[in-house]
């Protein structure tokens, strides 16, 4: 269920700010987005694991919350994070 080195890597490149920046709630964001379409598909083949299911809710609430976040902050970034990954808000 863990992202891959290599894709953590290309996705804080994609989505950080500046050359240091691995915490901003860009790359955040990115990074649970992939954790959570990994987690997904795991669960669609085990539809008993109920626990990663949890895993997957509380994943999702902390990027919602990171989202949020991210409104306040500045808008348009929001608006260019949910239109790179996709996202429906």
């Amino acid at each position: 269920m863990t992202v891959e080195l290599e894709t953590r890597k290309a996705l804080v490149k994609k989505y950080q700010r500046n050359g240091a920046d691995t915490g901003s709630p860009e790359v955040q964001i990115a990074l649970l987005t992939e954790r959570i379409k990994s987690l997904t598909t795991h669960l669609i083949a085990n539809k008993k694991d109920v626990s990663s299911r949890r895993g997957l809710q509380l994943m999702v609430g902390q990027r919602r919350r990171l989202l949020t976040h991210l409104t306040r902050i500045e808008m348009s970034r929001y608006r260019e994070v949910i239109a790179s990954l996709g996202l429906r808000r």
